[in-house]
């Protein structure tokens, strides 16, 4: 449950959940807990950290305010008014000496905890480097190089998109091939969104490659598959909701499916290309797995 900005309102009625969901069954909700996280910059950092921790507690459940760009002395007051109103844990990052020592000083005198996310690491990069941080709020997010390599790397993705612009794929970090909802484009896109330009080739049945694809040599091609039986399950309930009947018997038949596997299969095997199976892969680790054969592959060729 996610409550972002200042409105007291929202702070009130989550402390009138919490307390009469407790009063009702306290076992069940000593799980159910603020937490504020506080951000000079987006917070994008805050919620990953977060979300990445509270799935290690299945049962945990927070109450979550969320404060981004906080950078002015007015706007911490307005935080910590908060943090008062209802206490919890507090995550933050924050650059401005003067802002942090408010936010810990006060949390301190609530005995609320407040945790520096990034303090640990930012630590051990200047002992080991020997170097001073900047102390910039937001420096991730600037708009130099890095940033327009990830603007030019969506644009790319997003014209390369389902065997699109074919003429064009020598350019391209990574091209995906896969059958239908094999999550080409999702993962094309958040592969983007870290900078790679992307490209995906779909496999339809009756229907031959691209001859493109089997001449590029700049980008890493790799195979997606999924089990038959996943893939016959997404496809209905994707038909499900669609006017589709046309073909709709093939599209999500077992047997065509397992069919439409196996030549993928033969073909990232004929080419040598790396296969990766994403039936029980969220779209993060399957990128995260081409990241790797990403960097793998760039590090032989230095």
């Amino acid at each position: 449950m996610r409550y972002t900005g200042y409105d007291a309102r929202w702070v009130k009625r989550a402390r009138s959940q919490t307390g009469s969901l407790m009063s009702a069954q306290p076992r069940i909700l000593a799980s159910y807990f603020h937490v504020h996280l506080v951000s000079d910059s987006t917070g994008e950092t805050l919620n990953t950290v977060f979300a990445a921790v509270t799935s290690q507690f299945a049962t945990a459940h927070a109450f979550e305010h969320i404060y981004a760009l906080i950078r002015s002395r007015p706007q911490m007051e307005r935080v910590l008014a908060d943090i008062e109103a209802a206490p919890g844990l507090v995550l933050y990052t924050v650059v401005n000496p003067e802002l942090r020592r408010l936010l810990e000083a006060r949390c301190s005198e609530l005995q609320t905890p407040a945790i520096s996310v990034l303090d640990p690491l930012i630590e051990a990069f200047s002992d080991y480097l020997g170097l001073e941080q900047t102390r910039r709020a937001g420096a991730q997010h600037e708009m130099d190089e890095a940033y327009f390599k990830r603007i030019a790397a969506v644009d790319f993705t997003l014209a390369h998109d389902d065997g699109q612009m074919t003429w064009d794929l020598e350019p391209a970090d990574v091209i995906l091939v896969g059958v239908s909802r094999t999550s080409k484009t999702p993962t094309c896109m958040y592969l983007a969104n870290r900078g790679i330009k992307a490209a995906n080739i779909p496999l339809v049945p009756g229907t031959e490659p691209p001859q493109q694809l089997f001449s590029v040599r700049k980008p890493l091609v790799v195979g997606l598959i999924a089990s038959p039986e996943r893939l016959v399950q997404i496809r209905q309930s994707r038909l499900g909701g669609m006017n589709a009947e046309d073909h709709a018997d093939d599209y999500s038949d077992l047997e065509i499916v397992r069919a439409e596997v196996l030549r993928a299969k033969r073909l990232y095997a004929k080419h040598r290309w790396p296969m990766i199976d994403v039936t029980r892969k969220s779209v993060e680790e399957t990128a995260a797995a081409i990241l790797t054969k990403l960097s793998a592959r760039r590090n032989e060729t230095q």
